[in-house]
């Protein structure tokens, strides 16, 4: 019985590595607030895209940028 048990555990043990790797990771999201209009922020925008490229971070793929 200890035999059947322990092989269990171990199965278990297993299976919930695999469902562990299987989550998904969130994206961050870097948001931006702004009162001015459009065409102020689009020089700032290219400015935050240039810094997050810089940093390592593809905007799409390793995070979201949010313009409200």
């Amino acid at each position: 019985m200890r035999r059947r048990d322990f092989i269990a555990g171990l199965g278990g043990a297993a299976a919930w590595s695999i469902g562990v790797r299987a989550q998904d990771t969130a994206i961050p999201v870097v948001g931006v607030i702004s009162p001015a209009n459009a065409n102020v922020t689009s020089g700032f925008s290219c400015l935050l895209r240039e810094g997050l490229k810089q940093a390592g971070y593809v905007e799409g793929q390793n995070v979201m940028v949010e313009f409200r």
